[in-house]
């Protein structure tokens, strides 16, 4: 029995009159006679007692609409759930983010939600990988780092701007100085983040020389934040982070010392340019007109 002749059927049942249940169906009288004649052919009984006068159920007919009712109930509330999914997941947008920074954008996820009705689901970006997760079609967009110049990636607005931090042991020499330069670096190792980020990407956050040309020396090697953090601890590295990383993380054993000669960092939505999502576009429009949170120790 199709969907349609359970609704004509039940609907018959409850108005009792072929013509009012044809009205608010919205089909033809002849169709609501021909479904109820088409169930009661294949079921080999009388479902309604007819006259010219009255439509009435039979027993058999009554007790098909107590067990048919409950079934389709049950069916329309799944239909109503999967639709209300449906139109949430269309209006929610998968962003990348390195660690805390959800956190710090709720002013874009609350101006997304005013004008849109819009919601974004944040997840995780790795500095050894940060393109993985948008290439495979895991996450709609990326808040990440400039430069990004991947052909097949579109820069969009920028959402975050932030000073840099680095990360030094605590027993390390630079310590107790108070602030760091990126001269210092050349006197360490940073962290190697492997093949899997362009090493333009990585240089912008980790120069491979300082600004008086010498050079940086890199290894050991980590892909995650916290990969980063035990090597740094166990002072086998520093690394050079945003200034996100010192205001919402304390990990034992680690000094954030701010970056006093770096320039800002600017994270900027990055997307598969042939992705055709309007949630998507929806938050950058937003993000554009809001304008970026900035970060940075005096804020």
């Amino acid at each position: 029995m199709e969907l349609r002749d359970i609704e004509i059927f039940l609907t018959l049942a409850e108005e009792l009159h072929f013509g009012r249940t044809a009205e608010r169906l919205h089909v033809s009288q002849a169709r609501v006679s021909q479904a109820i004649s088409k169930q009661e052919r294949r079921l080999g009984v009388a479902l309604f007692d007819r006259t010219s006068r009255q439509v009435a159920l039979t027993p058999i007919g009554r007790r098909l609409r107590e067990d048919l009712r409950q079934a389709y109930d049950l069916l329309q509330e799944g239909l109503a759930r999967a639709e209300a999914a449906g139109l949430a997941a269309a209006r929610t947008v998968r962003l990348g983010v390195f660690g805390h920074a959800g956190h710090v954008l709720r002013p874009l996820v609350e101006a997304f939600r005013a004008r849109h009705g819009g919601e974004i689901q944040f997840s995780e970006v790795t500095g050894g990988n940060p393109f993985a997760a948008l290439r495979a079609g895991e996450a709609d967009a990326h808040a990440l780092w400039l430069p990004v110049a991947e052909p097949d990636l579109t820069v969009g607005p920028t959402v975050l701007v932030s000073g840099r931090v680095l990360a030094v042991a605590a027993g390390h020499p630079l310590a107790g100085r108070g602030s760091a330069s990126l001269e210092d670096l050349a006197d360490n190792h940073v962290v190697d983040l492997g093949p899997g980020a362009p090493e333009y990407w990585v240089a912008s956050m980790a120069p491979t020389r300082t600004p008086l040309g010498r050079r940086v020396p890199r290894g050991p090697a980590a892909r995650t934040f916290h990969e980063i953090m035990a090597l740094v601890a166990a002072g086998q590295c520093v690394h050079p982070l945003g200034e996100i990383a010192a205001r919402y993380n304390s990990p034992p054993g680690i000094v954030f010392l701010p970056l006093r000669d770096a320039p800002a960092l600017h994270f900027a939505l990055v997307w598969r340019s042939n992705t055709d999502n309007p949630a998507l576009r929806a938050l950058v429009r937003t993000a554009a007109a809001l304008g970026p949170v900035t970060l940075d120790r005096a804020s």
